[in-house]
């Protein structure tokens, strides 16, 4: 199989990349950059625990080729924390008792932070829209929202 050129900015950083076209940018995210906070959960768009930031929107990176990306600007979980201390929306999490097992914490975190990015005062019915892509099997997601209109005020 042939190998594909691919350039990408990660979380502020260049990168280039020789991947197999068949790869997925979750792949190539945890695989060749080493970024793990992007989680594989369902592997088929439907659990939103490999949620990224691609050029500003949350998409599921199980979903999109890496070669898709190419020339892209990605933000993984880890590109929010600003001079390591975590994001306002993670600190928000944690303080409201929104984060159980954690799986799918950073996925929900990304699409919070696109969210507020686009509104910084949401709604509690526009919060659970943001995050309805992102399952959670431990929280029952109040706790979460809460934590997300907190950070919005």
């Amino acid at each position: 199989m042939s190998r594909h050129h691919i350039t990408l900015t990660v979380n502020g950083d260049p990168y280039e990349l020789d991947i197999d076209p068949r790869r997925t940018l979750l792949d190539v995210l945890r695989d060749e950059l080493e970024l793990r906070g992007t989680h594989l959960g369902c592997d088929s768009g439907d659990c939103g625990a490999c949620t990224v930031l691609l050029d500003g929107e949350p998409v599921p990176s199980c979903l999109v080729l890496a070669v898709d990306a190419d020339g892209r600007a990605v933000v993984t979980v880890e590109g929010l924390l600003k001079d390591g201390e975590p994001h306002p929306v993670q600190k928000a999490i944690v303080a409201h008792g929104g984060i159980q097992c954690g799986y799918c914490t950073p996925g929900i975190v990304v699409s919070s932070v696109a969210l507020l990015k686009r509104n910084p005062q949401p709604t509690e019915e526009q919060v659970r829209e943001a995050i309805a892509g992102n399952l959670c099997r431990c929280t029952g997601y109040q706790k979460i929202v809460e934590a997300v209109m907190a950070v919005g005020k």
